[in-house]
C-alpha cells in the first residue's frame, strides 16, 4: 500500500450535480402493496414472526433479529400480510420477504412507545429494538457499533456522491432530532467529543449546524474538502481526527474506526435514533433522492420501507414521455448498483433512485490501459488498482495480500479518472471478493 499521500488528499473531483438540494421532502402516497425483505443489513437475516393473513400496523415487528449482528424489521404500513416467501434481492441474494397489502390508513401500532433510557445498556436495547442500521448505505446494525468504548463520535454528513441530497435535507429539516440523537449517544455511551463532518459544498448545512452546536459542550463542525469520497469511513476518520485506521486491528480482524477511538454514524442514522427516542416509532420509512434525466419530477421523497421502485417512480411523475429509460440505479452513481427492473423494494439503507435515459446510461467502449497511474493517484486507500487487476487475472493470492486488496472500499474513483474508460473499480471489487473467498476456504 502506498503512503506518499494521505487518504484525505486523494479521491476524484466528481461533479457536484445536486439539483434537488433546495427541494423540501414530500411524502409518498401510500402504495397498494409493499414487500419488506428480512435482510436489509449486514449480518444474519431477520426471522419472520408474522404469517399470511395477519393484521399489521406501522411499527409492528415482522422480523426478529437473527443474531447479535442482525436487526429487527418492522412493518412500514398498516394492512394485511398476504405472503411470506423467498425473494431474490436486487444484488442477487435470496432471502425471506413479507408482502403486505396496505389499507391506506397508516395506523400506528399501539406498542410503539418511547423507550425508557437510563444508561448505555438501555440505550443499546432501544437502538436494537428500533431496528436501526447505517442508513447511509452500509446497513451495519447500529447497536453493535455503539458497543465500543471510544472518545470520539463522528457524524458523517459528507454526502459526497453526486445527485444525493437526503442527508442535507435531514440536517435542514430535522436538526432537532439530529442533535437529540447526538446528545443521547454522547451521554449514555460516555463519549466526550463529537465532530460533525460536512462537505464545504453545503454551506447552509454548515452554518445551521455551527449555530445549533455553538453551546453544546464537546461538539464541533468540521467542513470537509470537496473531493470524493470524503464520506468513506476511514477517510472521514483521518480528515476529522488525523488518526489512521489500521489495516488489521488488535483483534487480528480488519481495522475499524473503533481501533483508533472513533465511532462513525451517518447523520440520518443519528437523527432516526433521535426520532425513535421521542416517538417510539422504529425505522419504517426512508427519504430518498429521485433524480436523473429520465424522471419527470426529480425530488426528495419520504417512502415506506418496502415500496417498489415502480411505485416511487410513479409518485415522481413517471418516466418522461419523450425519453427511453436506459438504467435504474439504487444509491448514487459512484457506489450504487444497477437494477434490472423496477420491481424491487426500497431498503432501509437506500438513499437514492436514479433514472437515466439510454443515451446518458450508455457506457463508453473500454480501451487498452495506458499505464498512466491515475487510478493509483486517485485511490483514497493508497492502493494500486492497475496492479491489483493484473494479479487478480493471474489469481495470485499472495500478491493480492501484499497489495492490500481487502482495503478497497469500491468508491469508484479509479474508474472515474481512467482515461481509457476501463471498469477498474468493478475489477478490483471482483479481485477483493475472490481474495476473501480464498481466505475463507483456507487459502493463503
Amino acid at each position: 500500500m502506498l503512503k506518499f499521500l494521505k487518504r484525505s488528499a486523494q479521491g476524484a473531483r466528481v461533479p457536484h450535480e445536486k439539483s434537488t438540494a433546495e427541494m423540501a421532502t414530500v411524502p409518498m402516497p401510500i402504495p397498494k402493496n409493499v414487500v419488506i425483505p428480512m435482510s436489509m443489513h449486514i449480518g444474519a437475516p431477520a426471522e419472520p414472526v408474522v404469517k399470511k393473513g395477519d393484521q399489521v400496523y406501522v411499527g409492528t415487528l415482522i422480523g426478529k433479529a437473527g443474531g447479535f449482528v442482525s436487526a429487527n424489521i418492522h412493518s412500514s404500513v398498516s394492512g394485511t400480510v398476504v405472503g411470506v416467501a423467498p425473494m431474490r434481492m436486487v444484488h442477487g441474494v435470496v432471502c425471506q420477504a413479507v408482502a403486505i397489502e396496505c389499507d391506506g390508513k397508516q395506523t400506528v401500532d399501539p406498542a410503539c412507545q418511547p423507550p425508557v433510557v437510563k444508561d448505555r445498556d438501555s440505550l443499546l436495547a432501544a437502538v436494537q429494538a428500533c431496528g436501526l442500521v447505517g442508513v447511509g448505505g452500509a446497513g451495519f446494525p447500529t447497536h453493535v457499533k455503539l458497543g465500543a468504548d471510544v472518545d470520539t463520535l463522528l457524524i458523517n454528513a459528507a454526502e459526497c456522491e453526486p445527485y444525493l441530497t437526503t442527508d442535507a435535507r435531514e440536517m435542514l429539516e430535522c436538526s432537532d432530532t439530529v442533535l437529540a440523537g447526538i446528545r443521547a449517544v454522547m451521554k449514555y455511551c460516555k463519549i466526550p467529543h463529537c465532530i460533525i463532518g460536512i462537505e464545504r459544498n453545503k454551506p447552509a448545512c454548515i452554518d445551521l449546524m455551527c449555530s445549533l452546536t455553538r453551546e453544546l459542550k464537546g461538539v464541533s463542525v468540521k467542513p470537509l474538502p470537496m473531493r470524493y469520497p470524503q464520506g468513506a469511513e476511514k477517510t472521514l476518520v483521518e480528515t476529522c481526527t488525523g488518526r489512521e485506521v489500521p489495516q488489521v486491528g488488535p483483534s487480528g480482524k480488519p481495522g475499524l474506526p473503533a481501533d483508533v477511538g472513533c465511532i462513525v454514524m451517518n447523520v440520518t442514522s443519528v437523527s432516526t435514533l433521535g426520532k425513535y427516542l421521542k416517538t417510539g416509532i422504529p425505522l419504517v420509512s426512508k427519504r430518498i433522492t429521485v433524480d436523473g434525466d429520465a424522471i419527470a419530477r426529480p425530488q426528495n421523497i419520504e417512502v415506506p420501507v418496502g415500496a417498489l421502485y415502480r411505485d416511487v417512480i410513479e409518485a415522481c411523475g413517471g418516466i418522461k414521455p419523450d425519453v427511453e429509460l436506459g438504467k435504474i440505479i439504487f444509491g448514487g452513481p459512484m457506489m450504487g448498483g444497477a437494477a434490472p427492473s423496477a420491481d424491487y423494494p426500497v431498503l432501509k439503507q437506500n438513499n437514492g433512485l436514479l433514472l437515466f435515459s439510454r443515451k446518458a446510461a450508455a457506457l463508453p467502449e473500454a480501451e487498452p490501459c495506458i499505464r498512466c497511474g491515475r487510478c493509483i493517484a486517485a485511490c483514497p486507500m493508497g492502493l494500486e488498482p492497475v496492479v491489483i487487476v493484473e494479479n487478480y487475472n493471474q489469481k495470485d493470492t499472495e500478491a493480492l495480500k501484499k497489495l492490500c486488496v481487502d482495503l478497497c472500499v469500491s468508491c469508484g474513483s479509479c474508474t472515474y479518472v481512467c482515461p481509457a474508460k476501463r471498469p477498474v473499480s468493478q475489477s478490483v471489487t471482483l479481485a477483493k471478493g475472490w481474495y476473501l473467498s480464498e481466505l475463507r476456504k483456507g487459502g493463503k
